[in-house]
């Protein structure tokens, strides 16, 4: 047998090995199930969607599990809009399985191309670090256009809450209404003012529920939304005006940052215009011309 067929079959045999200790330690885990919370949204599903979610949390325990940053992560994926009690096991499940599928690709990758165990190894530890940590940047992507979508939603809910003020009703019916109301057309701001209602009716503290409601998005508006809405009620002054000047600031302010957005395209269009476009002009314009050059000076070149 050649060196290669033996590197293959020493790969081969590491994976089996590797998947034979995983066997086993699931139907260990089996015999002595780890307690994980219940999911309440997930009783009664079934099928694919159930089955991959259970095969993420078995995953997780196999993975690390650091109980410093569980919080922080906890209020990352509750920003992003996954709030469930198995939220951060998935997440980790999905970690752990794209490291171990990364390393197997790269380390394969790096077998047929090199045929060295060495590079194979290099390879497979690149992949899982890269594989690891993909899901958190896949994750903070999607907090930031959840972000960006409920910033987008702010002006519109502001108008909707000061007609429900001006005819009458309370701070909470009106966030409610409101809520109702965007469910179709913003269901990210939609969900926070729902999420905010449930709290409120549960009992919890008033000044608590607007804080978790500006922190929970990790939104700079809402903050400021929460603020003023506690400090109308802190000082006592009329809701609707302040709410009617809030959103008339905000409308202003994304119609400021679209026009410097605009401004600054000309200069971000610099780089891309002298080395892609103006190459292209070059070839366009003087390839005739030095094509037709050294046509005529070729006579005089062989000639030499």
């Amino acid at each position: 047998m050649t060196e290669a067929t033996l590197t293959v079959c020493f790969f081969l045999f590491v994976m089996a090995s590797v998947g034979a200790v995983l066997l086993a330690f699931r139907w260990r885990t089996l015999a002595r199930p780890i307690e994980i919370p219940e999911d309440p949204a997930s009783k009664g599903e079934g099928g694919l969607k159930d089955g991959l979610r259970q095969s993420m949390m078995f995953i997780a325990q196999l993975g690390p599990q650091p109980k410093k940053k569980s919080r922080n992560m906890r209020e990352k994926l509750s920003a992003a809009g996954y709030r469930g009690e198995l939220a951060l096991w998935t997440f980790q499940g999905t970690q752990t399985a794209s490291a171990i599928f990364g390393a197997i690709v790269c380390g394969w990758a790096g077998l047929l191309s090199r045929e060295s165990l060495d590079t194979a190894v290099l390879a497979a530890v690149c992949g899982a670090g890269f594989c690891f940590m993909l899901p958190d940047r896949i994750l903070g992507g999607l907090v930031t256009k959840r972000r960006e979508r409920v910033d987008e939603a702010l002006p519109a809910a502001l108008d909707l809450m000061v007609l429900g003020i001006e005819a009458g009703q309370p701070l909470d019916a009106a966030i409610s209404d409101t809520s109702r109301q965007l469910k179709g057309l913003f269901p990210e701001l939609s969900s926070e003012f729902q999420q905010s209602m449930l709290e409120l009716r549960a009992g919890r503290n008033k000044h608590d529920v607007l804080m978790d409601l500006g922190t929970r998005t990790e939104s700079e508006e809402l903050r400021k939304l929460t603020r003023i809405l506690l400090d109308t009620e802190r000082f006592g002054s009329s809701l609707g005006p302040t709410l009617r000047t809030h959103a008339r600031y905000l409308r202003t302010r994304r119609r400021q940052t679209a026009q410097e957005a605009a401004r600054k395209l000309g200069v971000k269009l610099v780089f891309p215009v002298f080395f892609l476009i103006m190459p292209s002009v070059f070839v366009v314009t003087l390839g005739p011309a030095v094509l037709q050059l050294v046509h005529q000076l070729k006579p005089m070149i062989d000639s030499m």
